[in-house]
């Protein structure tokens, strides 16, 4: 019941970080757009033509939310949910996160992002990438793949509280 518990509220949080900014700023969040959206706004002169995906500025961001984030769910693990061990730590957090890339994956992604005008940029609201499910499903695995050392980190962290205890 916990761990349902926290997968909600992570997803609350997750969606209460990424929807207004995206609404906000579709451009500022051109780094999970599908790459020719991006080219598009390459050629509209709204975004600099760059071989990254992502600004440097993105990638501290994430960067430090990588860093943070296994810190906070360790703590979670160790304390509320009583998490003893590397096993406990891992598993634990690796749901809540499969939990919420999955939701960003199906319901932020396909359901929202492929169906709001409102993520349209100007100049590319003709685009069939919009509707690029096949996109944003191998995102997730992408995301998938990267929750794993993340949570690697939160299952050493519950070890090292543990010991320390």
């Amino acid at each position: 019941m916990i761990l349902f518990v926290e997968i909600i509220i992570g997803i609350v949080l997750f969606t209460f970080l990424v929807v207004p900014n995206v609404l906000k700023a579709p451009l500022n969040c051109i780094g999970d757009y599908p790459p020719e959206i991006r080219k598009r706004c390459v050629k509209l002169g709204l975004i600099e033509d760059s071989k990254k995906r992502f600004s440097k500025k993105e990638i501290v961001k994430k960067g430090i939310a990588c860093i943070v984030m296994p810190l906070i769910l360790a703590l979670i693990m160790y304390r509320i949910n009583g998490a003893n061990s590397f096993i406990d730590g891992f598993v634990e957090s690796f749901i809540i996160w499969l939990a919420i890339t999955w939701y960003d994956a199906i319901v932020l992604d396909c359901l929202w992002f492929c169906h709001s005008k409102k993520v349209q940029i100007p100049g590319t609201e003709d685009m069939p990438e919009y509707k690029d499910y096949l996109f944003h499903i191998k995102q997730s695995f992408i995301c998938t793949a990267l929750g794993v050392p993340v949570c690697l980190i939160v299952g050493l962290c519950v070890t090292l509280f543990s010991s320390v205890s």
